[in-house]
């Protein structure tokens, strides 16, 4: 039996972080990555039911992390970075009760592929600014800061989903 499947028979996903001595474009990205599939890899093996069961007081569920991490990467990547003009998705929507994991997650990957050509695009130039701000009256961010504002963003949520998701059944790890 292999180290991740003694994990894994023992209710342990633990994944590893990226490599290190990439340039800094592609360190930022891999760290964002590496958060985006450790909030995904929480959700795996739940049922519907349990994904949309609040963990804590406030309501917060799997299913309702993994849908204001999508809508938080589509307004700061498509609305802010590169100015689309679309309306803002709401980060803050109540998961409708009828939405299945598979569902959620499939929207959380078509908004990274779709950030991630952003993202991509802004390569070259990771100092320049992009279209505008979410924040009132702020300037609009660097490609810099928006990695390092999303990592930090999805690193506390990927937290947040390892406490959920050991409250649901005892499952720890990355």
């Amino acid at each position: 039996m292999t180290d991740d499947t003694a994990d894994t028979a023992r209710g342990r996903t633990d994944l590893r972080p990226p490599g290190i001595n990439a340039d800094e474009h592609s360190t930022l990205l891999s760290f964002l990555d590496y958060l985006r599939t450790c909030v995904i890899a929480k959700t795996e093996g739940l049922s519907d039911e349990d994904a949309r069961r609040p963990g804590v007081a406030s309501g917060t569920s799997l299913l309702w992390l993994v849908r204001h991490l999508t809508a938080v990467e589509l307004n700061w990547f498509l609305w802010a970075y590169r100015g689309d003009d679309v309306e803002l998705w709401d980060d803050d929507a109540p998961s409708p009760g009828d939405e299945t994991v598979a569902e959620s997650v499939a929207a959380y990957r078509a908004a990274i592929a779709r950030a991630n050509a952003v993202i991509a695009s802004a390569a070259d130039r990771i100092d320049r600014p992009g279209a505008r701000s979410l924040r009132p009256n702020a300037e609009a961010p660097s490609m810099r800061w928006l990695l390092v504002h999303m990592i930090e963003e999805t690193g506390r949520h990927a937290g947040h989903a390892d406490i959920l998701r050991e409250r649901l059944d005892g499952s720890v790890g990355r």
